[in-house]
């Protein structure tokens, strides 16, 4: 468990670069297309950034709502018996 949590981490240490170069990039797009008076690719890019932050929140909830739910059924199964 703990080799698999350093190798998680060393992975994530390594790939840092390149997830704060694709910062860099959007911002410089998004940058230059409002300067010359076109906003469609900010919105997109604002669009495109809210589905990824709630994509994460919605798995992990769904993870939650299942497991409870299990949980809730495997109660009542062994208080019937």
């Amino acid at each position: 468990m703990k080799k698999r949590f350093i190798l998680t981490a060393l992975f994530f240490l390594f790939a840092l670069g390149d997830i704060m170069a694709q910062c860099a990039m959007c911002r410089a797009t998004v940058g230059s297309n409002l300067s010359e008076g076109r906003n469609t690719i900010g919105t997109g890019l604002n669009f495109g950034i809210l589905y990824l932050l709630v994509i994460p929140y919605l798995i992990v909830g769904l993870g939650v709502f299942f497991y409870i739910r299990a949980a809730k059924q495997r109660l009542k199964e062994h208080a019937v018996i």
